[in-house]
């Protein structure tokens, strides 16, 4: 897999120098020089193959060049040991729940597959790292969790404080081990500037071993597209065209589901829905990408004002703005609009959604009002509502069940060290610790 930066100003690398590296030098982003094409055989047997299967034939065909077939095999079984199962909640709409993993969100997938593959790049090299991850929310306790442990690897992850959940920094401040959670007094796109200006700082490079698992990661983006590959499978028996409506904030997921495409899966359209940090809705209506300052909304894990992965997802389609808004569309949604659509579906059928799956779900009932498509409509619920128990229960009007992977952790005590979003004070940390 040869992989060259988005700003195309530095050598191209393969995908174990990606993964260490995190980001170029030059400060864009990696992606596949190359994005190969599945054979038609693939899709014909699609639906009689286990998740494991469709897991390992997609990283295979992107990474398969790197790591031996039975060795890729033996890390997808372990990374991808839990269901992401297509549910039909009522006619055209049924959701994908990427909710199912250790620590309930969709980042389960990207924090486990990457930690799997820095384990076996790392013994195979006998080296250490250091992980530096700044989260909105959801990737914080997935990196925790996918890399708590793990031997050879130290983790400092950094979250803007008071801007998550009380059960999101939880998962994330009462590991320990070789997990450090730093409260950063600012916002997420500050947590986010901090990790990227320590990849571009050359003292601290040459002094720790650095490296990245937020979605700006190769290696977190490659198991994003298992998923979308797993409901077409599910849904494949209809025999109806497949519509996804992705909830998006650094819009790693939705470059997952693109790269998906470009591998040959038939998709009619992508659905980017955003809440009120509207970036990319605005580029897709107008050709215009002007980041700002985030806004604080109960969708809180896509309260992005600058999101990483745009460069990746215009990449995708030779940054032609043409070729972006034929496959992608985009929407957004303010709080009191999630708020209906959570209230709206539980009373309808009974379901219940945590504030992201909601602006997912208004993104394809829009789709369906306005193009009457009587395609097989997916939106992906990215996250359990019992991690947004303060937001999701006054909605429903009801008490919701804790799942045991959040009761475990209720009563621990939280750990993390607070800090300002200076860089020098961040930098001095890091080379003190």
């Amino acid at each position: 897999m040869e992989l060259y930066s988005t700003k195309r100003s530095v050598p191209n690398v393969n995908f174990e120098e990606a993964v260490f590296k995190g980001l170029p030098s030059d400060n864009g982003l990696y992606m596949p020089t190359e994005i190969p094409q599945l054979p038609q055989e693939f899709f014909d047997k699609i639906d009689t193959l286990s998740f494991q299967e469709v897991a390992f034939t997609v990283a295979n065909a992107l990474v398969g060049d790197e790591i031996p077939a039975d060795d890729l095999k033996v890390l997808i079984d372990d990374a991808v040991n839990f269901d992401a199962p297509v549910v039909e909640i009522k006619n055209q709409y049924n959701v994908l729940e990427l909710f199912h993993g250790p620590s309930l969100a969709f980042k389960d997938f990207g924090a486990r597959f990457m930690s799997r593959i820095m384990s076996y790049f790392l013994k195979k090299e006998k080296k250490e790292i250091n992980i530096l991850v700044a989260t909105s929310g959801d990737t914080g306790s997935a990196v925790g969790q996918g890399f708590h442990n793990v031997e050879g690897i130290n983790v400092t992850i950094l979250y803007p404080s008071g801007k998550v959940s009380v059960n999101q920094e939880k998962q994330l401040t009462t590991l320990g081990g070789n997990i450090t959670a730093l409260e950063i007094d600012g916002v997420f796109d500050d947590c986010q500037a901090l990790v990227k200006q320590a990849f571009l700082d050359e003292e601290l490079n040459a002094k720790m071993n650095l490296s990245s698992a937020n979605s700006i990661n190769i290696a977190r983006l490659v198991p994003q597209s298992f998923y979308y590959f797993w409901a077409y499978a599910q849904l494949k028996k209809a025999g109806k065209p497949v519509v996804f409506c992705v909830p998006s904030g650094n819009f790693g997921n939705l470059c997952g589901g693109l790269i998906a495409y470009k591998m040959g899966l038939p998709v009619e359209k992508f659905i980017a829905a955003t809440n009120v940090n509207n970036i990319v809705p605005e580029y897709i209506k107008t050709g215009d990408f002007s980041p700002r300052p985030s806004i604080a909304t109960i969708s809180n894990a896509m309260d992005v004002g600058n999101p990483s992965n745009f460069p990746r997802m215009i990449a995708l389609f030779g940054e032609e703005y043409e070729s972006v808004i034929e496959e992608v569309q985009g929407c957004f949604y303010d709080d009191q609009q999630t708020e209906v659509a959570v209230k709206e579906v539980y009373e309808e059928t009974g379901y219940i959604m945590c504030p992201h799956t909601g602006v997912a779900y208004l993104g394809l009932k829009q789709y369906f009002e306005a193009t009457g498509s009587e395609a097989n409509g997916v939106f992906l619920s990215t996250a359990h509502s019992a991690k947004f128990l303060d937001v999701v229960e006054p909605i429903i009007g009801k008490e919701l069940e804790i799942p045991v992977e959040l009761q475990s952790i209720i009563n621990k005590e939280k750990v993390s060290i607070k800090m300002d979003k200076d860089f020098e004070g961040f930098k001095q940390y890091l080379l003190e610790k």
